[in-house]
């Protein structure tokens, strides 16, 4: 597996990486065994960085990776986040980046995950009420007294980050991107070549649909929030649907899975993205690294930039609350 450096922490990472929010909410029920099952198969193939934050279960996720941790925390790179704060309202969230917040939350992070040092911790979303540079500030002073190894930014706009490497440096922006979510490629991909800082590519396979095993919200099970997601409704499904085709059929030519291809697509595409896909199942995450071992043609990346163009995907990223968090 390659390795990649995220910015100038001197952390390896793997080329590809886990994402762990769905072990624990948002995609239907799992069950424990499963999901540390592929925990440990990770490890085996490779991979060495997992992805949560605070808020998925909320808690429960980093507390499962805790239990994970006990016994493998050196083989590890652990990414955590803070920033959105949950109450007992499913639906309610609010964004809290205040330097308390962010030393309050680091302690229960560490508690959580049972771990001495959070090796990169990322802002989860920013709220323009506290400049980013008194919140970089006060995630600079974990560095500093050793609960953090580096630091990280979560959908933030170029500008934002500019800002923040000012005060200290940023080891890796996470925002999403995929061949459906093409935004990062119109000014932060470039921002963060220049600054030095990793770009962590989240959703990379559109929240599963552009795995083609997802054609609407209905086949979803009870509580899976892409039940309300805008890309997963009715009409927009239907003309996503239309894209994910696209993908299928070359990705056919090439002799593998249109999940395989939509990753070699990102790690492919010269600005050493390193996706984080989320899954809880042991094949779905061999199918995922075998992605790295894929060269595509450059007649075959032409194909499939012309097949998803900036905005070609129907339906918005998140529904309208959501959307209001992002590119601060």
């Amino acid at each position: 597996m390659k390795q990649m450096t995220l910015g100038t922490s001197g952390l390896q990472v793997s080329a590809i990486g886990l994402g762990c929010m769905g072990m624990s909410e948002f995609y239907g029920p799992s069950d424990e065994a499963t999901n540390l099952a592929t925990l440990s198969r990770a490890l085996e193939l490779g991979i060495n960085f997992l992805d949560t934050a605070d808020m998925y279960g909320p808690f429960k996720n980093e507390e499962l990776l805790g239990r994970f941790l006990a016994t493998r925390r050196q083989s590890v790179v652990l990414a955590t986040k803070f920033g959105i704060v949950r109450s007992d309202d499913p639906a309610a969230r609010r964004i809290d980046t205040s330097p308390g917040y962010v030393r309050a939350a680091c302690e229960a992070s560490l508690k959580r995950l049972g771990v001495d040092v959070i090796d990169l911790y990322y802002a989860h979303r920013i709220n323009p009420a506290t400049p980013i540079e008194d919140t970089v500030g006060a995630m600079a002073e974990l560095v500093r007294t050793g609960k953090v190894r580096a630091i990280g930014l979560s959908e933030v706009s170029a500008t934002t980050l500019r800002r923040a490497a000012l005060v200290h440096p940023i080891a890796a922006l996470q925002t999403e991107y995929s061949l459906w979510s093409r935004e990062p490629e119109t000014e932060l991909l470039a921002t963060c070549k220049e600054l030095g800082t990793r770009f962590v590519a989240y959703s990379p396979l559109g929240r599963g649909f552009l795995t083609g095993a997802i054609t609407s919200a209905a086949s979803l099970a009870e509580g899976d929030f892409r039940r309300l997601h805008p890309r997963f409704s009715a009409d927009a499904a239907a003309h996503n649907s239309r894209l994910v085709a696209h993908l299928a059929a070359l990705a056919k030519a090439q002799g593998c899975t249109p999940a395989q291809l939509a990753l070699a697509w990102l790690l492919g595409n010269g600005s050493e993205v390193v996706p984080i896909p989320g899954t809880r199942r042991v094949a779905r995450l061999e199918e995922n690294v075998a992605a790295t071992t894929l060269q595509l043609s450059e007649s075959t990346r032409a194909a499939l930039s012309a097949a998803f163009p900036l905005g070609a995907a129907s339906g918005e990223r998140y529904a309208a609350e959501g959307m209001k968090s992002l590119n601060h």
